[in-house]
Formats: C-alpha cells, structure tokens, sequence
C-alpha cells in the first residue's frame, strides 16, 4: 500500500509540476525512480529501504516550501505515510518538521493531516525528536492550536496534550533504560540543582513552560506565547493524572509543582475565577490531593481550608458544588482521608482541616431547611410545588410539612423542589467534569445536600471497609464481613440472611460458640499490627468528628428524601456507629444508637434512652442519661451538637419529641428501616454492649408496642408538602405496599438478634438478661422465701393490693391498658427468646453465672405479681414452662448423675413459681386470685408436657413432682382422732379451684400410666396418698372416675414386682390405715408390698362410699378386678384377710348406706345406692365363683359363707328388684361353681342355708306391685336360675315338702312376672317361663307324690292362656302364656305318659286337671284369636290329649276309682271330642286354612273314636254323657243352615220325640239356597258317625262316608265300600292292653245303650233333610236342586236305605212289627212326601232312592 500510495503521489506531483517548478520535477522524478529501483518489493521491507535514501524526501520538502496548496497536500499526505510506515530518514527528521511548519498555513486538511502526523512522529522517533526538535514540534501545535477553525483548534489541543503526554512517557522509558550521561541541570527552590538527562530535561523544560504560560508569563523553552489559562490547565492536568509517578520520583517536577502549580492554584482560588477556569483549578487540585499530598503538605493544607471556606461562605451554588464535588472525591478514597487527618487534624498545631469540614456539613445541612423538607419525620420529597406560583416563604413551606416556628423569611418568587431526590437532587454530568462549559450550568438548591449525603456515606463506608476485617478472626473475617455488609447494605434482607433465618428457625439445635469466646476484636489493641496506626487514626478521627457527624446525619434523618437517598443515609449511620462500637468507642456508639432509635419510632413516641429516665440503670453512660448535657456531646465536650444544629432544626427536634398525634400511631416503612439498622448493631456489637443493650432493646420494645396498638397496619410515609405529585404519591405507595416486606425483615433482624447472644460470653450474655429484665415494670411485692410452703387461698375478704410503681408509658395507647401489657409480652417474649437460644449455657454452668437465676426469678417475680395484668402474668408463666420444657428435652442425652441436678433444679423452679401463689397472707383481689389460678393452671400444664417429654428419663425430683401436683388441694380442719380413719379424711380435702384439677391430674395420669418403672420405691406411698385426693375430690367427677383406674395400674405394677404376698392376720392390726402406711413405708421389710397394696385396697374401698354413684360403683369394679387379677397370688389366709378386712367392710359399708336411704323420699339416690349395691354383689360373686376351690380350703370358711349370706339376706331385705336379682345372681354364680369344680365340696349345711335364702319368697320390689312399671322379669329368671343350680346340688334330699314349696313360689312368680319391654310370649317363652318349665323337666319324679303335685301344677300353667283376660288392663300389660302353654302341654304329657300307672294321679284328680286343661284350647279353637307362627296351641292340645287318653284309659279301666272321678273323666273326654269336631268358622283368624284344620280334626277325631267306643256305652258313664257325644254329632253333621222353624227345633233343647213329630208338619218353603257348611267333610264323618253308632253292632261292616284314605287307624270297610253299613266290625274287635276282650254280650250292650242315645238324632238329622226337599223344591219348579244339597239328601236316602238299625235303639211303632227298619217307618210320611215332590219336579233319582226306600217300608208292613 505504502509503494502504491507513494507511486501514485510522486506521479500527480511530476504532473502537477511540468509546467512550473522545475526542481520539483526533477526531484519527483529521481524520487520516483528509485522507489521502482527497490530490490525488495514487500511491504514489510520497503520502509527499511527508503530509509536509507535521504534524498527520497526532497520533492516533499520542495512541495511544502512552495507555499502551493495543491503541492503541500501531496507532499503532506506522503509525509504522513513515510513517518507512520517509518520510512523517514533520520538525518532529514529537521527538515521534515521544518516543511511542516511551513505547511501549517495551508488548508483544514493539510493542518488535520499534520496534526496526525506529529504523535507519530514522537513515537517512532522518539529518540530523535529531543531538545529543538521537540520544540519544532510542539510549536508546530501550538501555531495550530491558535486556529480559529474550531476544528483545527480542538485538534492541535488534544494532539498537543499527548505530545506533552508523550515527552513524560520517554522520560518513564529513560528511567527503565540503563543509565546514560545527564545532559542538564535543573535547579530547585531550595538552591540546589538536579542532573538530568535528556528525557527528563526535555519534561522539565516543558511543563515547566507550560506553567508559565498558565501564568501568562513569557516561557523559557517554547517559542510560543498566549496560551489559553484554561488550555494550560487542562495539559497540567493531564500530566499530572497520566504521569503522577514521575512528579513523586523527579524532584525537578515535584518543586515546579510545589513553586508554579500550587502556589498559582491557590491564589487563583482566592480570586474570582470564572466557571471554566474553577472547574479546572479544582480537578488539578483534587488530582494533586490525591497522588501528591504527602509532596505539599502545606499547600494542600492551605488548599483544602480555601476549599472549605468556599463552601461554607460563598453563596456561589456552582462554587459551593465544585467544593463538594471535590470533597466527595476526598471521602470516597477513606486512606486519602486518613491521610488528611494524620497530617493536620492528628497533629498538634496544624490545621483542624476534617474537623473544620464536618463542622461546615453540619452547617451546610442546616442551612436551607425548606429546601431539603425538614420536619419532624421523614418524609417523601415533592417536585417543584411553587413553579407557577407567586411569592413563597420558608415558613409557608414548613407549614405545608406540618412544622411550625422553625424559619421565617421570603424565599425567591421562583420556587424550588421540596426535599432530596435523585430526579432533582443529582446532575447527570458532574460540575467538575464539565470542561466544556464556560458559563455554570444550572443546578439544583438540593444538589450540595446529596453531595454531603455521599461524603457521610462514603466516609462510613470507607471505615468500615477498613475496620471491620481486622475485628475478626482471621479464619473467618473473610466469611463474617461479606455477611455483615450484605445484611446493612440492603434495605431487604439478603439472601444469604434469609437461608440463615430459615436455617435457624428450622432447628433449636445449634452449635455453641459461647465457649469461644467470641467477642469481636478491638482494632486498637492489636499494637502489633501493621495497620495499628492507621487504626488510632480511625478512633482518633471518630472522637473528634463524630459529634458533627451525627448532627449532620440527624438533620438528614428528618429531611425529605426519596427511598434511594434514605436507605445510603441509614447504611451510612449504621456502618458508622458500627465502626465506633468495634472500636470501643461508647459515647460516639450509644449517641448513634440513640438517634437511629429515635428515627426507628413515630415522632410522638420517645426512644429508649430519653424515656427510661431515673429507671435507667446507674452503669448507662452519663452521655446518654445527664439531662443539663446534650446525649451527642463527646467525653471532653470540645464540639456540641447544639451549637452546631441551627434554632430551626432544634426546634423542630423539640416539637418532634412532644407532638402527640390524634390519630392512631402507627409504623412507616422508613421506622422500620431504622430499626432494622439498629438491630443489625445490636447483631453486630452484641457482646461489647454492656448496658447499652438498654438502648436496642427498649427502642424494639416501643415499635413492637406501636405495632400492637396499630395492628400492625403499615404506616403510611408523609410527603414534604401537600400538593399534587404524582411520583410522590406513587413512592409513598412503594413504600406502603413494602411495609411487609419490611416487617419481615425487622422480625428476622431482631431474631438474628437474640440468636447472636449464643455467641456471647457469659458476662455479656448476663448483661443482655438484665437488660431484658428492666424492660418489665418493676415489682415492689417481695418474693416468696425458699421455706414457705403454701397454703389455703383466701376465702374471704380477699385483701386490698397495695399500691405499686408504674413506669411512665412513652405512647399513649388504646383503652383498656393493653400498652404496657404489650410491653411487658414483648420482654417476657424475649426473655423466653433468650433462653430458648442460650439453653446450652444455661444449663453447662452454675445458675449465677450463666443467667438462669436472674432470669428465672424475674420470671417468677414477674407472674406472682397481682397487680401486674393478667395476660402479662400469663406470658410470664407460659414462658417459664417454654424455658424449663427445653430445658428438660436438653438434657435428655447426658448421663443420669449430670441429668438428675438439672432436672431437680427444673423441678424446683416448677414448684417456685407456685409458692408465691400458695402463701396464705397473699394480698389477692378477686380478680388477681383468678389470675392466679389461671397462672397455676399452666405451671400444672408445663409439668404434664415435662414428664410426657422426658418422664422416662427423669432421674432425681420425683417428690418434688409430688408436690406440684398436690398443691391443688387444700387442707381443711378437721379432728385429730378422726383423721386416723380414711373414710373420715376425705372432707377434709378441697382443691384451690375447680379449673386445676385436670391439668394437675394429667401430670399423674402420665406417671400412672407410663413412668411407674421410674419411680423411686418411696415415691409408691406418696403415689397412692395423690390418688386418694384425686379420689375424693368433689369438683371433678370424670377425673375421680379415671384416678380410680389407676389404683389398678399400681397393682399390675406391684404385682409385676413380686409373685406372691405375704398378707397376714397380724397386719390388720386395731391401729387402723396408719400401721399400714408404716409398713409400706419400710422399703425393706418384706410385707412392705402386701401392706402398699392392702393399703390401696382400703384407699379404694374408702372411695366406694362416695354420694357419686359413677365413682363408687367404678371404685368398686376396679376393687374387685384388683383382688381377682392378684388372686392367684394369695394363699388362704391371704384370701380370708381380703375377704373380711376388704370385701365384708365394704358390703358393711354399702348396707348402711342402703338403710339410710331405704326411707329417703328421693328415689334418685334409692336408685343409685342400689346400684352401687349390684355393682358390689356382682364384684363379690365373682371372687367366690373364681376363687373357692381356695377359700374352702381355709378353717374359717363355714364362717365365710355363712356371713356372706347374711350379707345376701341383709341386702334382700331393702326389697329392691336390682338388688334381688344381683343378689340371687351371685348364689347362681357360686353354686355353679361348686358345681363345675368336683373338688370343691361345700358342705351340706351350707347348701341349707343357701336354700333357706331361696326360700324365702319370691323377689318382689318394696311397694309389692307387679305391673309394668315395675320389671320383675329380670329378678323372678336369676331366682329361678339360682333354684336350677341349687337344686342340681341338693336333689337327692329334696323331699315332697319342698317340692311343693318350690311350686307354689314358681306358681307365684309365674303370676307376679310382668310383662317384658319389647317382648312377646305368644311364638317364644319368656327367659323366666322356660328357666320355669326347665325346672319341672329337671325334677325328680321318683318319689311319691311328686308327680301328682307336678302334673297339677302344669296343667294350670297350661290353662293360663286360655284364662279369661281382665279387660281393664292394656295391651301392653297383658300376658299371654300362649308360648309357655303350648311347652307346657308337651311336659304335661310326658309327665301323664311316665305316671300313668300311678294311681295316686287318677286319685287326686291330677288326670282329670290335665285333661281339662288340654281340653280347653281345643274346645276354643277359632275363638282364640292370638295366633302362632307355628302349630296352633288347639292343634298342640289335642295331640296332647289323644296321647294322653292312649297311655291312661287302660289303667282307668283297672284303676279302683270313685265313680264320681270316672264320670268326670268321661265328661271331659267328650268335651274334648266335640271340640274336635266342631268349630266356629264365622270368625276365623286371618291366615288360617280352615281345610288343613279339618283333614287334622277329622283324623283326631278317628283316633279318639277308637279310644272310646264302645266303652262310651258302659254303664258307668252318664247318659247325659253320651246324649252330649249324640248331639255334638247331630248339631255338626248339619251341612246346611236351617229354617228358622227348623232352628227351634234343633237347638230349642226339647225332647227328641216332640221335634220329630214337629218335622211331620209342612213348613213353608224358601227360596233362598244356603250355602254348606265350611267343614262339609266333618259333617259327612259326623253324620257317618251317628249312622255307625244306631246300627246293629253284629253286621258285618258299617256303612261309611269316605272322607280320607284308608290308614291303619282306620282301615277301609270290609264291605260295601261306596255304601253306608254297619261299623261293628271295627268297634268289635277293639281289645285292651292285656289282650283279653270284652264278651260279645257285654259288648252288645255297650252299642245298645250308644244305639239308643243316638237314634233320635239320627232320625232327626234324615228328617230335616227330607223335610226340606219337600218343602223348598215345589217352590222351584223344574230347577234342579244346589248340588250340595243334592248330594246330601242322595246320601242320607243311600243310608236311610242301607241301615239295619238296632232293634233296642228306636221303639216299636204302632201296630207295626219291626226289627232293623224302624228308622224307616219313623221317616214314612216325609218320604211320601218326598215322592210327590220328586215325580212332579221330574228329579228320577230322589225320585227312585224314595221308592225305593218305601219299598222296604212296604216290605217291614207286609205289602
């Protein structure tokens, strides 16, 4: 490219110059040739090569000097190439500058072109361009420089300054070289002179003249003159900035600056320098402070004065900003800082150059207070509120704010922003960097205030950077004091903050750092330190500036600042007042912390050091607490706050601290933000606090009660003035809707408070606990002394409190004093905090020294206190069972030695938080004494939790447990004999309220029930003492009810210990319980278990006469479970002792108790007692039923039993039915078990006393009434039941006597048993009539007698259904006894069937009652309406009976019986046969099959024929008899209902002769049809029945109706089948059990007497029929005759026809002679009759069976 540019350029110019310029031709032409002549054509090489040809450059040279403009430009452009491409020659480097000189009256882009030239020149020759040269060349830019194209000057400025630049940067690289000759000297101020070499001499001589022409004076070296100031200024600058170095290693530089530089800027300083010129001399002076301070000392002291000066007296706002610009910079560099003070401040008689500065921010700060919204708050800042207004004023503005009186005054017309803000308070290009300016530009009034803000923040910053790593250890530092930072840098918390928090509050458990010491490190005491120094310096400049420092931050605290500006301004007050306390600096410290509690708060609530007052401790510093001093004074009082804060701002501080609002108080964001810094410090400087902890912790206390009282509602943060700005509002509304956000981060920061105590070491984490502690209001009542032990509460006339001290609240606070209560909830909350973190230590060193004393005994205190608030005693007791809880679960691991001191001192603190409440002149008001029980309810509470955590670890304390548990009861006088005896003891107990018991009682539910293997032996007496209270306490029936089961676990338990027990007489000695307790008491002797537990026996047999029925009835139980669980243990003597000291006093006990209340008109108790009286023979029962195999075996038990029944019949005379049937129960129960157990035998006298119990007379209830308000049923079935087992035993010595004793007093309870709830006896017997019936079943029927009264006895049983009812009784009342009739029946019949040879049965009527009772229920039939689901009881009856009458007729027969007894029997018998045959079928019960009931009565009634007949015939019997057998024939073998006519003459009753001649008479016919009878085929048998019982018994066979198939009862007619014949041959045959059969004689005459009864109905029976076909037919013309009728006039007529009657049965007729017709002849004239009628209704066979029956008439006459 270089080859090309330079072939193409050196072409133009020969071109150009043909005509003119003859040498310039030439010399472009030889140029040109011998670029082409380059061997070497590569562009790396050919700048190599023209180097070496010196005359290469002259057309150049000629061209420049031509003065000709298109020359010069070609000539420069190659020029340009040539010294960029090093291709110039080095010998012709003069001439070049030369030519460029010459140039620079040329064109812009010729003048351009050599300006780019130049650098490069001095950089690729730098070693040439030296002395003239470097002149030449900055000559060169400076003719330029003084262009007046903008373009070309701005150019030749910036490429003179980096030629200038250039010519130090030789001088750095000939510092680097090897050493070389100087080739100058240079001399100084002092008179003396530098050797110098060329580099540097060139530098020296050019800055040296670049400062004179600063000055405007002629320069020395440089051939120029009239350089800008401001030009000059900025090449000193940038030599000083790119080359600081240079000045501090060259003394020829270091004195130009010390003679020229300084001395010019000071002066022009004084002066009145124009903007751009200030802007310049202060960046050259900042620069200078910066690199160059220790180099001039006195002139950067005088300079950094000047500076303050202007800033605290110039009104120049531009001025007054570069003053601060400057100092921002300063405080930004914190080493350049200290530096400033260790020259001037920390040296005696030097400038007090920092001291004075801060001073003058103070100043500053304070000065406008319109302009920054000075108030009594923060607050929001507003945009220019007054830009189109008239005239306003400082005063109308702070009115606007809510601030009166501060300043008063006009103010501009223009108006101005209200506050700092980063919209209106910053500039987007500083003043000092803006160079380009020659006028000031505008800035704002608030701008110097954010300046001030940046050095407070930079200077805090600085410090602590600088601080904060060498506080730490050196293994952590690093670790610690990112942590630090991060937490106060961001106004959230951090991240790593948050992990922190979470990761704490996740787990309790923490590794304890207290061990270590941990205290943060002095700085100032590592003297050993490289950094020692600086570090004093630090300390040094705090005492000295912090006063200043604070007044400054303070003014600004309540200024308007936007939420950027705020936060840097609280970072900056945390970080310093953090470096002060690291550095033990205490007054700087606690004044910081002071403020930034004051800001943490709303304005009407004073902070924590200004309220605490006289209260305050007397170790809190006297800077804090002196009121004739301001709390910011230092110690020695050199610098006042007050005197550097302005009247306004004190007056606003003054209306700040005693304005009250009307509204409610609340937290802003701002508040919360200062709080939250204040507790980082607290975090921060925890252990080195001391007493200052008084501050933070007073300061959280006030904002927690803020937030109480608000509800944590967010507090909204004012804005400056009220006007109308919408970003304003819009970050009032930011900071509103992060008031949670904030909120959550103070509540981490203040539990990252509290968790940094773990670090402490015990002094400072005491101090932290008394700190805590005097945060609650102070107690006058003196604590309760360590051997005081409680007593009673009072009563009556609870005493007046005395009057207490109150600490004076700092906020007004809603009604109802829930302020200081929140006060007093947040300490107590903390000092639970504390405890909760600090467990470790508390409980690894002695209490003094590790804080549990102090604390516990304020909490005590705290709690005991009756005239603090309830819920602040409260919150004291819950926090004290917290701490003690985790301080139980704590200690869980260690070993049992190092475990049991602290559980006993846990204990003992348990049971000394409840003697100040237990002392017996304790001044309590109603009130408290309510508060006082809540406050024992939850000590009792943390006691439960304790044992449920670690009961099972608790080694030591057990009596102590004991003792809390108990101090719920209270003791009442009672009589000193008396309270020997238990019984008598328990009114003598009380507990302290009603609301104690269940948690007291569920710490000894736990022992009870899970720890009872943890507690100590002697522990076992106090155990069971407790129980009993609980026991007899009469507040709380479900707790008494529960404390008696655990009488059973203590027995388990003891059990569990020892296999048997050694209960002997002598135990039970007459010195009562207390011989007992002694025994018990002895660990070692070995009856101390039997007598523990014979103890507790008595303890619950004590509690079984309790008025609570629940309890003693559950006493009672648990009692008895007791002894039956430990039986197998006990021996017999052991089982006689418990039976008479336990089981005999307690049934004593219970039948006082009965006969006291037996007479009480209040059955409620009656009935209570009574079951408590179950309970206790249920109890006893089972020991005897389980144990008597062992009791028996013992000498005393005759005695035993015979007591016990005793004890039966005492409580069977108190006529209760419960108390009955327990008690009869319980004789079931040990009978049976004599029963079962063969071995054992209960002697046959004792048996006799069991049954002169049973005996007695059935169970009734004392009023005597068996209805249904009175259930026997239960009672009469265990009396029954004991009489089973009773007599199981002694049957074979039960006589007759006792057998009818027995069935009269079962007869008796049979009629007494009332009627069961919600059961029927009509398909199932009752319980009690089947344990009834069981006994007949069971008893013996061997003896005489016996089955006589027995047989009598079930028969009536068997006729109780069938009784008549007493209508007057309801339905529900009524018994039935149809089930136990139909049981009844059936062992009714075995009993006649097993005795039927028994004559004494037939003789004492006992047969005949049985029969009639059976009869009975078959004579009713359908009229007994109760129906059963299975057979019916007539059905069951007459099976009974035919049974029956099969087993006894025989022996009947053969029986010498009476005749009456023989014709009752009789009577009987036929009363059951028409029972059988007949029924009332008008009124059926639903559900009955009527033709079923008929197929079963007529083949009843075929068995029963057989039984008696023929020997119904026999002279013995009646004729009334058989007439009434005749007539239930006669009336049931009617089909069809009768005329009215004919009725008359079949139930009239009159003789048989008469109604027969009646029948010979017409009646008038009907039309109407009856129907037939339901039982149509009983009336076929029935009527077949009389035609058998009239005809002769010597035919062959009987004429029959078949109803039924033949059966072996009855088997088919030998002849005549379909006809009716004769049944002799079925009757004849009948033969007696002996075989041997009555004569045909005797026979014969048993059918003529049945014959002749018979007849007549028979006769009558045909004759109705007859009578009515030849009365109703001729009414019906032709219509045929109703079928039904039809068949029973064809079957009589068959009959009639068939019969050959008895000859002896029917009497002769008249002048007829007859042997088997005469029922025939009787019938005549109905028969003519009949065939009348016949022939003319045209009905062929009536007709022929008429005819042919008068044809046998006609042949009996002889026709």
């Amino acid at each position: 490219m270089t080859a090309q540019l330079l072939t193409s350029e050196l072409t133009n110019l020969i071109q150009e110059s043909k005509r003119k310029h003859n040498d310039l031709r030439q010399a472009a032409e030889r140029s040109l040739e011998e670029l082409k002549s380059l061997r070497n054509p590569i562009e790396a090489d050919i700048a190599g090569e023209l180097a070496q040809h010196p005359n290469f450059v002259n057309p150049f040279i000629i061209a420049c000097g031509t003065k000709n403009a298109k020359f010069t430009g070609i000539a420069i452009v190659c020029l340009q190439r040539l010294i960029v491409s090093r291709a110039l020659p080095r010998s012709r480097l003069s001439q070049v500058l030369e030519a460029l000189q010459q140039a620079t009256s040329a064109g812009l882009d010729v003048q351009l072109k050599i300006l780019q030239a130049l650098p490069s020149l001095l950089s690729n020759y730098a070693i040439d361009v030296k002395a003239e040269l470097l002149v030449t060349s900055l000559n060169i830019c400076f003719i330029l420089q003084s262009s007046k194209n903008a373009i070309v000057n701005n150019t030749s400025a910036a490429t003179l300054q980096q030629l200038v630049v250039s010519v130090f940067d030789k001088v750095v690289v000939e510092d680097k070289s090897a050493p070389s000759p100087p080739v100058g000297e240079a001399p100084l101020q002092d008179g003396t002179a530098v050797a110098l070499k060329a580099a540097a001499m060139d530098a020296y001589r050019v800055f040296n003249d670049i400062c004179l022409l600063t000055e405007n004076q002629r320069p020395e070296y440089l051939r120029f003159s009239g350089l800008p100031q401001t030009f000059g200024l900025e090449l000193i600058e940038s030599v000083l900035i790119n080359h600081a170095a240079i000045f501090s290693s060259h003394a020829e530089q270091a004195d130009i600056l010390r003679v020229r530089v300084m001395p010019f800027i000071i002066s022009a300083l004084r002066g009145q320098p124009n903007f751009a010129t200030s802007v310049r001399l202060v960046r050259i002076l900042y620069t200078l402070l910066r690199r160059h301070l220790s180099l001039l000392p006195a002139e950067s002291g005088e300079a950094l004065e000047i500076l303050t000066q202007l800033l605290d007296q110039d009104t120049a706002l531009w001025k007054r900003s570069l003053c601060m610009e400057v100092f921002k910079g300063v405080f930004g560099e914190h080493a350049l800082l200290r530096r400033i003070f260790m020259l001037y401040d920390a040296k005696d008689g030097e400038r007090n150059i920092l001291k004075h500065l801060t001073a003058t921010f103070v100043r500053v700060s304070t000065e406008k207070p319109s302009v920054i919204g000075l108030g009594h708050q923060s607050t929001i800042p507003v945009a220019n509120p007054y830009g189109n207004s008239g005239a306003s004023s400082d005063q109308v503005m702070l009115e606007a704010s809510g601030v009166t009186g501060i300043i008063s005054g006009s103010v501009g017309g223009d108006g101005h922003n209200t506050g700092i803000s980063t919209q209106w308070s910053t500039m987007r290009v500083p003043c000092i960097d803006q160079l380009d300016k020659t006028d000031p530009p505008h800035i704002p009034d608030s701008y110097i205030y954010s300046l001030t803000l940046a050095c407070i923040t930079s200077l805090s910053e600085g410090l602590a950077k600088f601080i904060l790593p060498l506080t730490v250890p050196s293994d952590g530092r690093r670790k610690r004091s990112a942590k630090l930072e991060g937490g106060q840098d961001s106004p959230a918390p951090s991240v790593d903050e948050r992990r922190e928090t979470q990761t704490e509050k996740g787990t309790l458990e923490r590794t304890s750092s207290f061990k270590r010491n941990p205290v943060p490190v002095n700085p100032l005491t590592l003297e050993g330190h490289p950094l020692h120094a600086e570090v004093k310096v630090c300390a040094a400049f705090i005492d000295e500036c912090w006063p200043a420092i604070l007044a400054t931050c303070s003014t600004f605290l309540y200024a308007a600042m936007d939420s950027e500006y705020y936060h840097g301004l609280v970072r900056a007050f945390q970080k310093f007042a953090h470096v002060a306390g690291l550095l033990q600096l205490t007054t700087p410290r606690d004044a910081f912390l002071t403020t930034l509690g004051k800001a943490a708060v709303p304005p009407n609530v004073f902070t924590a050091c200004l309220n605490a007052g006289a209260s305050r401790p007397a170790n809190t510093p006297s800077a804090a607490s002196e009121t004739g001093n301001s709390i910011f004074s230092n110690a020695r009082g050199l610098l006042s706050v007050d005197s550097l804060v302005s009247p306004s701002l004190q007056a606003a501080e003054k209306q700040r601290q005693h304005s009250t609002d009307a509204t409610t108080t609340t937290l802003n964001t701002r508040n919360l933000l200062c709080l939250r810094a204040l507790l980082n410090l607290g975090i921060a400087l925890g252990p080195t606090l001391s007493s200052t902890w008084s501050i933070i912790l007073e300061t959280l206390q006030q904002a927690d009660l803020v937030l109480f009282t608000s509800g944590k509602v967010a507090g909204r943060t004012p804005i400056a003035a009220r006007v109308n700005d919408q970003h304003a509002e819009q970050e009032a509304a930011i900071l509103l809707s992060n008031f949670n956000t904030e909120i959550r981060a103070v509540e981490t920061a203040a539990s990252r408070l509290f968790e940094s105590t773990v670090d402490f070491p015990n002094p400072a984490f005491v101090e932290v606990v008394h700190a805590v502690c005097h945060l609650l209001e102070k107690h006058t009542e003196k604590s309760s002394e360590p051997n005081s032990r409680p007593q009673s509460p009072p009563s009556a006339g609870l005493k007046t409190p005395t009057a207490t001290h109150k600490r004076v609240l700092s906020i007004s606070t809603s009604p109802g004093g829930s302020g200081p209560n929140q006060e007093d909830q947040f300490a107590l909350a903390k000092l639970g905090d504390l405890a909760s973190i600090n467990m470790e230590r508390l409980l690894s060193y002695p209490p003094d020294v590790s804080g549990w004393s102090p604390l516990v005994s304020e909490l005590i205190n705290t709690l005991s206190f009756a005239p603090s608030a309830a819920p602040v005693r409260a919150r004291a007791a819950e926090t004290l069972v917290r701490i003690l809880l985790e301080a139980s679960n704590a200690i869980a691991p260690l070993a049992e030695d190092a475990r049991g001191e602290i559980q006993t001192r846990i204990l003992g603190a348990f049971r000394d938080s409840l003697l100040p409440l237990q002392l017996p002149n304790r001044e309590v008001s109603v009130m408290s004494h309510a508060v006082d029980i809540d406050i024992h309810k939850i000590i009792l509470e943390g006691l439960k939790s304790l044992l449920e955590n670690c009961g099972e670890s608790l080694a030591l304390g057990w009596e102590i447990t004991f003792e809390i548990i108990d101090s719920i009861f209270i003791s009442r006088p009672t009589d000193t004999d008396e309270s020997k005896n238990i019984a008598a003891s328990q009114s003598s107990l009380a507990t302290r309220s009603f609301k104690l018991i269940r948690p007291s009682f569920a710490s000894l539910q736990l022992i009870c029930s899970d720890f009872l293997p943890s507690l100590p032996n002697a522990c076992f007496l106090h155990l069971v003492d407790t129980l009993y209270k609980f026991c007899t306490q009469d507040d709380d029936l479900n707790v008494a009810l529960t404390t008696v089961t655990f009488f059973w676990a203590i027995s388990d338990f003891l059990s569990g210990k020892s296999t048997s027990m050694s209960i002997t007489e002598d135990m039970m000695d007459d010195s009562g319980d207390e011989g007992l307790m002694k025994l018990a008491a002895q660990d070692t002797h070995k009856g101390s278990g039997a007598a523990l537990w014979m103890l507790l026996l008595l303890r619950l047999t004590s509690v079984a006469t309790d008025q609570r029925v629940e309890l003693r009835n559950s006493a009672i139980q648990t009692l008895m479970r007791i002894i039956s669980a430990y039986g197998d243990s006990l021996d017999p003597e052991a089982w006689s002792v418990c039976i008479k000291s336990v089981i005999f006093r307690l049934l004593s006990s219970i039948e006082k108790e009965l006969k006291v209340v037996k007479d009480s008109s209040k059955e409620k108790v009656s009935t209570d007692w009574n079951e408590t009286a179950i309970v206790v023979i249920q109890g006893v029962s089972q020991l005897f039923s389980t144990y008597l195999s062992v009791l028996v075996t013992h000498q005393t038990f005759s005695t035993i039993w015979e007591d016990l029944l005793n004890h039966f019949a005492t409580m069977l005379d108190v006529l209760a039915l419960d108390i009955n049937a327990a008690v009869y129960g319980a004789v079931r129960d040990i009978l049976r078990s004599c029963a079962e157990n063969d071995g054992t035998k209960v002697g046959p006298s004792s048996l006799d006393l069991a049954w002169d119990l049973w005996s007695r007379g059935i169970p009734l209830s004392h009023d005597g009434k068996d209805d249904a308000s009175t259930d026997n049923q239960k009672c009469l079935l265990v009396w029954v039941e004991s009489l089973l087992e009773l007599y199981g035993l002694i049957q074979n010595t039960f006589g007759v006597e006792r057998v009818r004793r027995m069935l009269t007093l079962l007869r008796s309870a049979m009629q007494h048993a009332t009627p069961g709830a919600y059961s029927s006896d009509i398909d199932h017997v009752t319980p009690l009539q089947g344990r009834i019936l069981q006994v007949f079943r069971m008893v013996r029927t061997d003896q005489q007698g016996v089955p006589s009264a027995m047989i009598t006895q079930v028969a009536e049983f068997v006729s109780l259904a069938f009784a008549p009812r007493d209508a007057t009784k309801g339905a529900a009342e009524k018994r039935t006894y149809v089930a136990m009739s139909k049981e009844s029946m059936s062992i009714l019949q075995e009993l006649v069937i097993k005795s039927a040879a028994d004559a004494d049965v037939y003789k004492t009527q006992a047969f005949a009652a049985a029969l009639a009772a059976l009869t009975q229920p078959v004579t009713l039939k359908y009229q007994f309406k109760l129906v059963t689901k299975a057979a019916q009881p007539w059905r069951q009856a007459t099976i009974s009976a035919l049974a029956v009458l099969e087993a006894t007729l025989a022996h009947t027969r053969r029986t010498e019986l009476s005749r009456e007894i023989v014709q009752e029997i009789w009577q009987i018998i036929i009363t059951l046969a028409n029972g059988i045959i007949s029924a009332n079928c008008d009124d059926v019960p639903s559900g009955t099959n009527i033709m079923d009931d008929q197929d079963f009565d007529i083949a009843s009634f075929h068995t029963l024929r057989e039984l008696i007949i023929p020997h119904l015939g026999a002279e013995a019997v009646p004729d009334k008899t058989r007439k009434a057998y005749a007539e239930g024939l006669f009336r049931t073998s009617i089909m069809h209902a009768p005329a009215p006519a004919e009725a008359a003459a079949i139930y009239g009753g009159g003789s048989d002769v008469a109604a027969l001649s009646s029948l010979y008479k017409q009646r008038t016919g009907r039309t109407i049809d009856p129907p037939p009878t339901k039982r149509s085929l009983m009336s076929y048998v029935c009527l077949e029945e009389l035609f058998s019982l009239v005809s002769a018994h010597d035919e062959v066979s009987t004429p029959s109706i078949q109803v039924q198939p033949p059966t072996p009862a009855f088997p088919p007619p030998q002849s005549l089948p379909p006809k009716l014949g004769s049944a002799s041959s079925s009757t004849s045959s009948t033969s007696n059990e002996e075989g041997t059969c009555p004569t045909t004689e005797q026979v014969h005459d048993l059918h003529v007497r049945l014959a002749r009864t018979a007849a007549p109905y028979l006769i009558l029976r045909c004759a109705l029929s007859l009578r009515a076909y030849v009365a109703d037919q001729p009414l019906k013309g032709r219509m045929p005759q109703p079928l039904s009728q039809r068949r029973e006039l064809t079957r009589i007529l068959r009959a009639l026809v068939d019969l050959k009657s008895e000859s002896e049965a029917i009497p002769d007729t008249p002048n007829v002679d007859s042997e088997s017709r005469k029922h025939l002849l009787r019938l005549y004239p109905l028969l003519v009759g009949a065939v009348q009628v016949a022939g003319t209704a045209g009905d062929d066979k009536v007709l022929g069976l008429v005819r042919e029956a008068l044809d046998v008439v006609g042949g009996e006459l002889g026709v």
